[in-house]
This record gives structure tokens, sequence and C-alpha cells, in this order.
């Protein structure tokens, strides 16, 4: 194994998690007035409400389907009777309409950003950055799977699954990658340098789910006025 496929396929993918792991403990400790989403809502309402709904709804399901298609192994599924003809249409009909989802919902975003006014002028380089590295990150999945997993002509549960577990369970095997098709690890090491750049971005308000506010208390408001009617 040569070192460029070592580092690509080893060295680099622990660099991102970690500099994701370090670099969330930093900016948490260092930054936590900055830990927001930076609402631009009121710059522009009508295209950000269907680009985000589209976006956060299209993404949720993509995660679902890609923990459930990169940690679960082949031999579980099929063993709970899950056949490779299901589970191929499952990727294909339900990965491709959430893939596209969240494609149509970034592409609305970016756009926003990028021509919106004042939209662009309260945007920073990271702003941008993450736009566009989603957009090639769902952009080169949508590519996969209507270039291979339509056809069938490559299962990623061979090869890039185990190689991912791998990688979380300390023991990566980097000769798994090596005959993986060039949108497939562009998709990967693009998905990884979004880790990488994750705790320096507005991506960080994902942790600040307000669950507390179903909790909280009500707020009683008390007119000043003291007159008797």
């Amino acid at each position: 194994m040569n070192f460029g496929s070592q580092f690509l396929w080893v060295i680099y993918p622990y660099l991102m998690l970690t500099t994701f792991v370090v670099g969330h403990i930093y900016r948490y400790n260092t930054d936590q007035l900055a830990w927001t989403a930076k609402s631009s809502e009121f710059l522009e309402k009508k295209t950000l409400r269907w680009g985000s709904m589209l976006f956060h709804m299209g993404i949720f399901l993509v995660l679902i389907g890609h923990l459930a298609g990169l940690l679960i192994p082949k031999e579980f599924t099929e063993s709970i009777g899950v056949t490779e003809e299901l589970y191929h249409a499952g990727a294909v009909y339900g990965g491709g309409f959430a893939g596209i989802l969240t494609f149509v919902g970034i592409a609305i975003l970016l756009f926003r950003r990028l021509s919106v006014p004042r939209v662009r002028k309260t945007s920073d380089a990271s702003d941008i950055l993450v736009a566009v590295l989603l957009f090639l990150v769902i952009g080169m999945g949508i590519f996969s799977t209507i270039g291979y997993n339509v056809t069938g002509s490559y299962d990623y549960r061979e090869t890039i699954a185990p190689w991912i577990r791998g990688i979380l369970t300390f023991a990566p095997n980097p000769g798994l990658m090596a005959d993986v098709p060039l949108f497939f690890k562009l998709h990967i090491l693009f998905t990884f340098a979004i880790f990488g750049v994750w705790p320096f971005t507005r991506l960080v308000h994902v942790w600040s789910v307000p669950l507390a506010y179903f909790r909280r208390s009500y707020i009683v408001y008390r007119s000043r006025n003291t007159r008797h009617v």
C-alpha cells in the first residue's frame, strides 16, 4: 500500500475526525457567544423558507439512510430477510428521493447566499465554503446513486461500508478503497472535509437543539397599569 492511499484512507479521515472533536471542544470553551446559526431570515424570507425546509427534511432522511447502509453489515440485513433486491430498491428510490430533496434545498440556499446582495454581504468565507462543500457532496452522492445504484453495477456495502466501520473501530483497511469508483471517493473525501471545518462554521448550531424549550415555564406578562377599571 503506497503512502498516497495510506494518507487518503487512514491519515486524512482520522485527521478530520480529530479536528472535528477537538475543534468543537475548543470553540465551546472559547467562543460560545458565536455558537449560533447566524440567521439571515430578516434579510430575505421567501427563498430561505423553501431552501431550508427542503434541505433539512432531505438531510435528515439522507443521514438515516447512510447510517443504516454504512454501519449495518450486509450479512445482518440479509439474515433478517432484507434481500439484495429489496435493499437495492430502497437505496435507489428512497435514497434518491431524499438526495434530490437535499440537493434542491442546498442549491436554493447556495443561490440565495450568492445572489441576494444583503445576504451575500453578511456572509463570511466559512458560510460560502460550507454551502459549496455540501452542494458538491450531495451532488456527487446523487450522481453515484444514479450512475451505479440504479444499474446495480457497484455495491458499496462490500467496500466502503466495511472500510468506514474499520475507521470507527480503529482497524482501518485502506485496501478496501482501492477499486472504489472515483465519484464515491470524492464524495467521501469532501464529506470528511466538512467534518474538518464543521467546528469553525455555523454548522455548530446542529448541537444546540432547544429541547429545554418544551419544558420551560410559561412567561407571564403583567400590566404596569395599576389603575382599577
